[in-house]
């Protein structure tokens, strides 16, 4: 029991289950932008696109191509409604950083320190 106790008591497990939470209302936002907005601006340009009727043979694919659609769809919102605009608005928040000089390791310090000393003790006469 203490083992369960540990494992979900972790914080990624914590962060994946609200992370799901979130996500799955956050679906229904993008589940809406698409039926009540973008849905009924392409049925006004072109009719309403349903393919549930279509068949190969025996096999029923017009759900299956429906699916695709719907699925290409949100993509498409969730990109251009939420992702585009998120990532314009965090480069604004937070630029990125002017490219400079790279640090200097510990190891090429500690060389140079060497090197200036051993040029020191040469020019002392030591």
């Amino acid at each position: 029991m203490a083992g369960f106790k540990d494992f979900l008591l972790r914080g990624n497990v914590v962060d994946l289950a609200v992370g799901v939470i979130i996500g799955a209302a956050f679906g229904g936002i993008v589940d809406s932008v698409t039926k009540d907005i973008i849905t009924p601006i392409i049925g006004m340009m072109g009719g309403q696109p349903d393919f549930a009727a279509y068949k190969i043979g025996a096999l029923g694919v017009g759900a299956l191509v429906n699916a695709i659609i719907s699925f290409v769809i949100k993509a498409l919102v969730v990109y251009f409604v939420i992702v585009k605009p998120f990532s314009a608005m965090m480069e604004r928040m937070n630029p990125p950083a002017a490219p400079g000089e790279p640090p200097v390791s510990a190891e090429v310090k500690l060389l140079t320190e060497i090197r200036d000393n051993l040029t020191k003790s040469r020019a002392a006469g030591v």
